[in-house]
């Protein structure tokens, strides 16, 4: 029998606020009303049935500013019940991973029924962004209150109070006990050492542990390349003959750590269950809109969008638009050039010491342009992407990621592919790649932590302060708390964190032959960059939801088209070199056959090793193949058991025809 919401009570006087919802000044009073009641009606009558408190009570409201924040949660039971409803997997007492059903929660290993620590905060959060987000309106054709906002059968509340400026932000709130102890052993001490994934996982959830746990496993991955191009660094820079064996080994390296990723990642994401989890029919991604009408596929009443509408916004506005970022883009890499021109040109005629750091100045002015453009050129795309109208939150971001990855790779490499294969001067082509790696990693260290970090914790002071002052008799931990949370910076996901990796990556991997030593400031970098971004989620941003994730997505196809194109650039930077040139000073193209037909060796190679490298270790396949025979087993006994049933039915039905 199906355990319902409806049956059981789940209200409670008091319960540990997780979520903070914070409305504007001037809503009205029958609009925090309605909303309050939707919050805490039961599901059957549309509610989420979650508990909703304002953060200070009614005789505190003339003492303290601020008075339009709200706390939610939910009871014990409801965090359970909303377990079941989004899916969540847990390991079983005979050490299976199985979905979490409310009926069977005692063969779950650790529940108990006085133990609240079964679900961990962070999912405990996320069931409640599920509940608010599902929040549909019913036969509403407006916001109380407000009358432009309008409403509709199935629409999102939330997105609507969002859209409306109704309601400002919603955010989970921290666990100061919990968070002290993960800086403990996470970066407040700085040593070579893993970081406490798992731990990251139960605060932060999958997605935010996906990202550090690549994060390292991508440093540590860099170690080797660091080592062997350190010699080769130092003592045969210009031995281009050597280098084919340095290239060749990149080129095995890049494949081999991207599938032994996978397996990794497997292995972690069967032990959270998230990749057991099952993928549920995607519904409208909530910025989607069009003319009300019926999905032909579910039945629902939803917005429709034509897609022929959407084709032409993507190749006649989004297209051009990125085409002339990229023409843009092309045009400052050539005023870079000028000023290269122009600094080796007063070098020569001077000769000084100071002229010749000048000849690094156009490289770091560059390097500082490229950065501005990329994040200028990100707002474009977000705004373009969402203006396309896409339904679903997945086809938004991979158009979203294909035209941030398009205009990265070419504003970030370009220069280095003209150097290297126009202007063949593998001088500059070392000089500027260093120059573009290193500004670049301290230009981000700088704008994405160190900077957002000073400033938190000058606002931090002014909010000590301010709570000091007062003297009302609150709770004034849990107010300090919320004040200062809903002032940090909203964190806006994985994409940045990875593709800075990713751009990285392409340093590394695309022109190793020519510079090694990039591997070794990889390497310098992200050990910092490891600190500096939980420093960031820590102590800069306010805590963001959980999200279960089985893997990095779309961007372990980035990194493997990155490792292919790195194949073409470093055969081709090879065939280029003096030596390999003279063994063929008259037949050039015996020498272009014979780069390209080792650049296929080398990419067959490559295809050969990923597909002999299983995705997922042996242990999860067989794990995975055994849940799926015990699910067809009990699929076919609750058939057989129909049949039986029906069976034992028909001899009376004819019983009874024989007697009439």
């Amino acid at each position: 029998m199906k355990v319902t919401l409806s049956a059981l009570n789940t209200s409670e006087s008091s319960f540990t606020p997780l979520v903070v919802i914070e409305l504007a000044q001037d809503v009205k009073e029958e609009t925090k009303e309605w909303l309050k009641n939707r919050i805490i009606a039961k599901k059957k009558d549309g509610g989420a049935q979650l508990l909703f408190r304002p953060l200070l009570n009614k005789y505190e409201q003339e003492t303290l500013e601020n008075q339009n924040l709200y706390l939610v949660g939910a009871s014990k039971i409801r965090m359970l019940l909303g377990a079941e409803a989004v899916g969540l997997v847990k390991e079983c007492n005979d050490n299976t991973m199985r979905a979490f059903t409310y009926r069977t929660r005692q063969n779950f290993k650790g529940f108990d029924d006085n133990n609240d620590d079964f679900l961990t905060m962070a999912e405990c959060q996320f069931i409640i962004k599920h509940e608010l987000e599902n929040l549909r309106a019913k036969d509403e054709k407006m916001i109380p209150g407000y009358p432009q906002a309008k409403l509709y059968p199935g629409k999102s509340l939330l997105r609507r109070l969002l859209t409306s400026g109704i309601v400002i932000q919603v955010f989970p709130l921290h666990d100061n006990e919990a968070l002290k102890k993960l800086e403990d052993t996470w970066y407040t001490r700085f040593a070579l050492k893993y970081q406490p994934i798992d731990s990251i996982r139960g605060y932060f959830g999958e997605t935010i542990a996906l990202y550090f746990g690549f994060l390292e496993y991508f440093t540590f991955a860099l170690i080797p390349m660091a080592v062997i191009g350190l010699p080769y660094y130092l003592f045969v820079w210009e031995d281009y003959d050597k280098y084919v064996i340095f290239a060749s080994f990149n080129l095995i390296w890049s494949t081999v750590i991207l599938e032994v990723w996978k397996r990794g990642c497997a292995d972690m994401t069967y032990r959270w269950g998230t990749l057991l989890m099952k993928r549920k029919f995607e519904e409208p991604r909530p910025g989607f809109h069009g003319v009300l009408g019926i999905n032909p596929i579910t039945g629902k009443e939803e917005p429709l969008y034509p897609s022929y509408k959407r084709q032409l916004r993507i190749y006649l506005v989004s297209l051009p638009f990125v085409c002339l970022c990229l023409y843009f883009s092309l045009y400052v890499m050539m005023i870079y050039f000028d000023l290269e021109v122009w600094a080796l040109g007063l070098h020569e005629n001077s000769g000084s010491e100071w002229t010749s750091v000048l000849l690094y100045v156009p490289s770091i002015i560059y390097a500082i342009v490229i950065e501005i453009m990329n994040r200028l050129y990100r707002y474009a795309a977000e705004f373009l992407t969402s203006w396309e109208n896409h339904r679903l939150e997945s086809a938004y971001q991979n158009h979203l990621i294909l035209k941030v990855l398009v205009f990265n790779f070419l504003n970030c490499f370009a220069s280095l592919f003209y150097i290297a294969f126009v202007l063949k001067d593998m001088k500059l082509l070392r000089q500027s790649l260093a120059t573009l790696l290193i500004t670049s990693q301290i230009l981000n260290q700088i704008v994405e932590s160190l900077l957002p970090y000073w400033l938190q914790r000058k606002h931090g002071v002014r909010v000590k302060r301010k709570m000091q002052a007062l003297k009302a008799d609150i709770d004034a931990t849990l107010h300090e708390q919320v004040i200062l949370e809903k002032e940090m910076g909203t964190y806006l996901g994985t994409f940045d964190d990875y593709l800075e990796l990713f751009l990285q990556f392409g340093y590394v991997s695309l022109f190793s032959c020519v510079y090694p030593l990039a591997a070794a400031f990889a390497v310098l970098n992200n050990f910092t960059e490891v600190n500096s971004d939980a420093l960031k989620m820590c102590r800069v941003f306010k805590r963001p939801f959980s999200e279960p994730s089985a893997n990095i997505g779309v961007w372990q196809l980035a990194f493997e088209t990155m490792s292919v194109i790195s194949v073409v650039t470093n055969c081709a930077l090879i065939g280029m070199s003096p030596q390999v040139n003279a063994i063929f000073p008259e037949s050039k193209a015996d020498l272009i056959l014979i780069v390209v037909a080792v650049e296929h060796a080398l990419l067959a190679l490559k295809f050969i090793l990923a597909f002999a490298i299983p995705d997922k270790p042996r242990h999860i396949q067989m794990k995975l193949a055994r849940l799926e025979f015990e699910s067809l087993e009990a699929l076919k006994q609750q058939q057989m058991k129909l049949v039986t049933e029906n069976l034992k039915e028909e001899p009376k039905e004819s019983g009874k025809e024989k007697a009439t």
